[in-house]
């Protein structure tokens, strides 16, 4: 282990604080049901001061790339020398990487700090809901309310926010978002957003506020025209790609791309990505649209040297992320059809595999027909599992979908993920140009990078 990478690792005693922050967090109602409101969030925040008005936010949603194109938007920004808070979601390990603070996780002494501060607050707000016969703050309702005062205590000059889930009635809509920005959006959470495109896209459009900036990926005409409602609605602008902005051009790099994109205001070639997939580039020339739309109302190009050193700092974890060698290991948090698809295609286009075995697990709310449909092209077996989260489908479950759709003879089940990775990278030994994919639900991904991290696979 390097002397820097020494440097970052918590003390025990600040992992026990940040651990306990995050075993608060559990004890309230899980992300798997949030509430549809706004008021018990804003309630906790005007308690607090307000602290998410004390710093310019841009917003992001959408249904695939919110994370990476949030990560993205941030690194540029913080190029700027600005300093930056950045909240995603979900983690992947620790709850501590939701909440960064120029580029880094917040600290668990800070995490913990903050959670002293807001604690009282968040109490008191749950007992106004129960006296009114409401239910308590949710985990995300609370971590919401965590997230931008730790960003007003750093402080920050900017926040970037990505959607926890849909927009409209998500607890980080309490937030005034100056620039409204929109990845793909597709069919997911359909139990609660809405069973068609539209429907979805109409509940993430309400992260759009009055006289906003909006950036919009490329969307189905059927998304397209509800974003151009609330648009018009909300009085703001919209840029989409496409016809104001486009990716020109991706080409495949060693570490992984160089591209071209035409902004806003300018043309940004050359730039090293180094991230994996088309789908990546394309949220990079939305992260830059974005970029130029907070930084100079998208009539101000952008520095080249800037742009080019935001995206060369860019890290996506979890998001066909090299996790081990001597067999190649990725992992990839695909968990619905439109983001398996994305990942197909990378695979094929970016990396040179004979062969490919699959680790896959899926959670129950999740169109596991879909992924595996959308893996199989590119996937010679699948080694099924699940992760440890009380949402995971059954292996045995899984194992006879993943059958059912014509690959019988290249199933193999596996009680844990431990077993499954073994048998996977036992398998791609055999063979020079095999590699193992995890993917399926970021919390297997989750637990496949913990595993390779404790086996020390990448220095094998």
């Amino acid at each position: 282990m390097s002397e820097s990478k020494k440097q970052r690792q918590p003390s025990d005693s600040g992992r026990e604080a940040g651990d306990a922050v995050f075993a608060a967090l559990l004890a309230r109602v899980g992300e798997g049901a949030p509430k549809p409101r706004l008021a018990p969030t804003r309630r906790a925040l005007e308690l607090l001061g307000d602290p998410q008005t004390v710093y310019p936010v841009i917003h992001v949603t959408g249904t695939n790339g919110k994370t990476s194109t949030s990560r993205i938007t941030e690194s540029i920004v913080r190029a700027y020398g600005l300093r930056t808070g950045l909240m995603t979601s979900p983690h992947l390990v620790r709850l501590n990487e939701r909440i960064m603070i120029d580029g880094e996780s917040i600290t668990d002494e800070a995490l913990a700090a903050n959670w002293a501060d807001v604690a009282p607050f968040l109490a008191m707000v749950d007992a106004e809901l129960a006296a009114a016969g409401d239910d308590a703050l949710t985990f995300f309702e609370a971590l919401t309310v965590l997230a931008f005062a730790c960003f007003a205590d750093a402080p920050v000059d900017v926040a970037v926010i990505e959607v926890g889930m849909g927009g409209e009635w998500d607890s980080t809509n309490v937030a005034d978002g100056q620039v409204a920005v929109l990845t793909p959006i597709a069919l997911d959470h359909t139990l609660r957003l809405g069973d068609t495109i539209a429907e979805i896209a109409r509940t993430k459009a309400g992260i759009i506020k009055p006289s906003a900036a909006v950036v919009s990926a490329r969307q189905v005409d059927s998304a397209q025209a509800e974003l151009e409602r609330a648009v018009e609605l909300t009085e703001s602008t919209l840029a989409s790609e496409g016809e104001d902005f486009a990716l020109l051009r991706s080409q495949v790099a060693v570490g992984g791309q160089l591209i071209s994109v035409r902004g806003l205001a300018g043309t940004y070639s050359d730039l090293f990505l180094p991230l994996y997939g088309t789908h990546q580039a394309q949220n990079a020339a939305v992260a830059i649209a974005a970029v130029e739309s907070f930084l100079g109302a998208g009539t101000t190009a952008l520095s080249h040297d800037l742009v080019e050193e935001g995206l060369a700092q860019v890290t996506s974890p979890g998001r066909l992320q090299l996790v081990g060698i001597a067999p190649t290991i990725l992992v990839d948090a695909a968990h619905n059809p439109h983001g398996a698809a994305a990942l197909s295609t990378a695979l094929a286009e970016y990396f040179d595999f004979d062969e490919i075995v699959a680790v896959v697990g899926i959670l129950t709310d999740k169109d596991a027909t879909g992924i595996i449909a959308a893996l199989a092209p590119q996937v010679v077996r699948f080694h099924v599992t699940q992760s440890q989260s009380e949402r995971a489908i059954g292996v045995d479950d899984l194992a006879d979908l993943v059958a059912d759709l014509g690959s019988e003879e290249r199933t193999i089940r596996f009680d844990d993920l431990a077993q499954a990775l073994d048998s996977a990278r036992d398998w791609a030994l055999e063979s020079p140009k095999r590699a193992v994919i995890v993917t399926g639900s970021v919390t297997l991904v989750g637990e496949a990078i913990v595993l390779a991290d404790a086996r020390e696979w990448l220095a094998k």
